[in-house]
């Protein structure tokens, strides 16, 4: 498979780009592949463990993001990670850091550190090690699921057939620019895999940026929103409407999934008398749970009555696609 250093170094281009998209414009490299992204993706990553503690066994969760040049921001959850323990309104602690020898990123309060190298997390207290997390590759338990009987496949990693605009990247991968499905569809269950970039230097709506658009009229958002919130604007939200309940982006280069349970709002003629709801799975996680949609999002078709097609937006950065199948209600 080919790995590629995306570099978006030409503004002129991106000014254009971002007057007709209203994106934020990038600034530094996309990575592809964990070869080419370095030390930065080594550090960056999710960390876990069960500290004991005078008050009894409790659950931690890390989540190390890196920031380009060195430099990393530290989120640490008490209860364990985002959708494996920690929920919203738990306790959260959060740290900047920068990377110390070349080898470990060290995140300095006081007379506490932080030091992150070859997968571990450590609490440092007056030079001793008190705590160790270890780093955890999660996967979402849908990743790699095949199509049911009476799916459609939409693609496979060998034909973009099923789409307008489409093309193959990395010899197997679907790009997002800006495909949409040749068939229409209404009421529907989608199952769609994606990877965004790392892009360790950019920020918010520039990093790793596209978006799956249910009937081509609600955006869900796909964005490196590692580490982040969670707002209606990061991965997991329906642009402009609702964020997600967690945040269950896992780290950029990682492959991701989204399972979604879609019903088309119903129409009298012109006029809508039922909105749209859906049921969206990030990772295995619920994240919105039988949502109503009020209204349609911006960036796409406008909402309205009958059938419409699935679209993969097109932001400008090297997001892809796989896996991605839908079963007709």
């Amino acid at each position: 498979m080919r790995t590629a250093l995306h570099t978006y170094l030409t503004a002129a281009a991106l000014a254009v780009l971002s007057m007709a998209t209203g994106q934020a414009i990038a600034k530094g490299p996309a990575y592809t592949s964990p070869a080419e992204a370095g030390i930065d993706y080594e550090i960056q990553g999710e960390y876990a463990a069960t500290i004991q503690t005078d008050d009894g066994d409790i659950d931690w969760g890390g989540q190390v993001i890196a920031l380009g040049d060195g430099k990393f921001d530290l989120v640490g959850y008490k209860g364990g990670l985002p959708g494996a323990g920690w929920k919203r309104g738990d306790e959260t602690m959060k740290f900047t850091g920068e990377m110390k020898d070349g080898k470990k990123a060290v995140f300095q309060t006081g007379d506490h550190s932080v030091e992150v190298a070859d997968g571990k997390l450590a609490l440092v207290m007056n030079g001793t090690t008190i705590a160790t997390l270890d780093k955890v590759y999660r996967k979402s338990p849908t990743l790699e699921m095949k199509a049911p009987d009476g799916a459609t496949q939409l693609f496979d990693g060998t034909s973009t057939d099923a789409w307008e605009n489409g093309k193959i990247v990395e010899d197997n991968l679907l790009g997002a620019t800006n495909v949409s499905t040749k068939e229409k569809f209404g009421d529907h269950t989608l199952h769609i895999e994606f990877r965004t970039p790392m892009m360790p230097k950019d920020r918010g709506q520039a990093r790793g940026n596209s978006g799956v658009y249910m009937q081509g009229r609600y955006e869900l958002q796909v964005l490196d929103s590692f580490g982040l919130d969670g707002k209606n604007n990061e991965c997991g939200g329906i642009y402009t409407i609702a964020e997600p309940i967690v945040n269950m982006c896992l780290p950029p280069l990682s492959w991701q999934t989204y399972d979604i349970d879609f019903t088309a709002a119903k129409y009298e003629g012109d006029k809508k008398v039922t909105n749209a709801r859906v049921t969206i799975k990030h990772n295995g996680v619920v994240i919105h749970d039988d949502l109503e949609l009020p209204g349609g999002t911006p960036g796409y078709k406008p909402e309205g009555p009958g059938d419409e097609s699935v679209f993969l937006q097109n932001h400008g950065d090297p997001v892809a696609f796989r896996n991605v199948w839908i079963v007709k209600k």
